[in-house]
């Protein structure tokens, strides 16, 4: 065995590891711990892409070196590495964008707890991506719903308090869901390893025996993962959850955390049921309805808010609903359409988050349309990054989500009888998505005639700049050097198979 096969687990114990350190530490220690973390395991990400692009092929890691049924194991291909290195790389420049808000945020006393809770959320978010054990799976799906909920109400103003209890309900809710799919799985098969329960589920499915309690399985599942995902109509948590955050928790929730239920729940089609008996199944159409409605009523709700952090969390509702529709076309093409716009969202959403904060902090801190006129001129490295992510999210060329609506777009032209929903509601959600980013940034830089408010410098806030250029240059890499990518993600999704 390469020594680089050993990457994938040792990414995943490092951050955990560093969880439990940075829990005796002081604050600034845990900082350091934390962006050493990250920088870490982002080299070792990259290093098992480039194996297993070199390879061409995936590999298993058994740990502690016990066979099926005993054993747990880690699968590390082409899309699972390619993912860890992008959650990587948008995780570290989060932290970075919202570390000088951080003090204001958050009790010094507490700082420190706030590196531990990103620790164990990117090693649950590793996890995800890596584990070829299904039960495994739902531990870390518990972990990382944990940290989630702690960085949502580590700021404790009243509002985050209670957006941590809702979303814990509702994550729960969908917890229990996943779980009760896994243990009916784990009946029907006898197996708790992604690879062995294909296997017996291909053999159910061709048998016709237990059809029903295998729908009812896939329907378990795919809704409990749906719910943690914030799919319409599941996402009533989502805007107060991301609205009233920290900085870099907003960035990180909505750019990750959803991402990586979504994404185990591409690896149970491909690699637990069968992408053929899971377009059989017929709920893949549910995904599809709801993903629709998602684009449509997500962007409604962001078109009559008033706040520009709650106008960007219910975006992600509409963005969230875009991969769904993709996920539930059942094609190829549709699901590397999804694959990438869980790309270009995160790294848009990011972007938008992190500006909207510099847009505010010099509008006297209100997040308020009217109050914001002509920050783009108090802050003009927040208002270019913000009108970026907007073109961006409205599908302009040249940027990541013209990609992603030109791939749903083909996709959605090869399926008979959801090409003219998706291709109408597509376009509906492209207005939709233009009057509320566009009206924002003509409020951002209408300019006002007595401005009393106060401006900033580069040298005000260098780190911060300099993390909304990398946002701004990642879109646009994913924008205009798009094939490479979308080949390497069917190359990832043909291994999943």
């Amino acid at each position: 065995m390469d020594f680089v096969q050993n990457f994938p687990a040792i990414s995943i114990l490092l951050c955990l590891f560093a969880g439990i350190i940075s829990s005796g530490l002081k604050g600034k220690v845990a900082k350091h711990v934390n962006t050493v973390l990250i920088l870490i395991v982002t080299v070792l990400s990259a290093s098992t892409l480039l194996y297993v692009l070199d390879t061409g092929e995936a590999f298993v890691y058994v740990m502690g070196k016990f066979p099926a049924p005993w054993g747990n194991e880690i699968r590390a291909g082409v899309l699972e590495a390619f993912m860890a290195l992008f959650f990587c790389i948008i995780m570290l420049l989060s932290m970075f964008g919202g570390r000088k808000k951080l003090v204001d945020e958050v009790e010094e006393s507490k700082t420190f707890l706030y590196y531990v809770l990103t620790n164990l959320l990117l090693s649950s978010l590793l996890a995800l991506v890596y584990t070829n054990d299904l039960f495994t799976a739902y531990v870390f799906v518990e972990i990382n719903t944990i940290a989630a909920c702690g960085l949502i109400m580590i700021r404790q103003n009243g509002r985050t308090i209670e957006a941590a209890a809702r979303y814990m309900i509702m994550s729960l809710l969908g917890s229990g869901l996943l779980l009760m799919g896994i243990c009916m799985l784990y009946d029907l098969t006898g197996h708790l390893l992604m690879s062995n329960i294909k296997e017996q589920v291909a053999l159910i499915a061709a048998s016709g025996e237990y059809r029903i309690p295998l729908l009812v399985t896939i329907a378990l599942m795919s809704i409990g993962l749906s719910i943690k995902s914030a799919l319409f109509p599941f996402h009533a948590w989502l805007p107060d959850a991301y609205g009233y955050s920290t900085v870099s928790s907003a960035a990180i929730l909505s750019s990750l955390v959803s991402k990586g239920y979504i994404f185990l729940l591409i690896k149970i089609i491909y690699r637990v049921i069968g992408f053929d008996i899971f377009g059989a199944s017929k709920i893949i159409n549910v995904l599809f309805i709801f993903g629709l409605m998602g684009m449509i009523f997500g962007s409604l709700s962001a078109i009559k808010e008033n706040d520009i952090r709650r106008m960007i969390a219910f975006s992600s509702v509409a963005q969230i609903g875009y991969i769904y529709m993709g996920i539930g076309m059942g094609t190829q093409a549709g699901m590397a359409a999804s694959v990438f716009h869980i790309l270009s969202h995160a790294a848009t959403k990011s972007l938008l988050f992190i500006a909207a904060i510099g847009l505010t902090d010099v509008s006297a801190g209100s997040r308020k349309f009217i109050d914001l006129t002509g920050a783009a001129y108090r802050n003009k490295w927040a208002g270019v990054a913000f009108t970026v992510g907007s073109l961006s999210m409205v599908g302009v060329p040249l940027f990541s989500g013209f990609i992603s609506k030109l791939l749903f777009a083909q996709a959605a032209v090869q399926v008979n009888g959801k090409m003219l929903p998706a291709l109408i509601v597509l376009g509906i959600s492209t207005v939709l998505n233009a009057i509320y980013f566009m009206k924002t940034v003509i409020r951002i830089y209408t300019p006002v005639e007595e401005d009393r408010h106060s401006s900033v410098t580069f040298k005000d806030m260098r780190l911060y700049a300099v993390t909304l250029v990398c946002f701004i240059v990642l879109n646009v890499v994913l924008g205009v050097s798009s094939q490479p990518i979308v080949d390497l993600i069917g190359q990832g999704l043909a291994m999943f198979s």
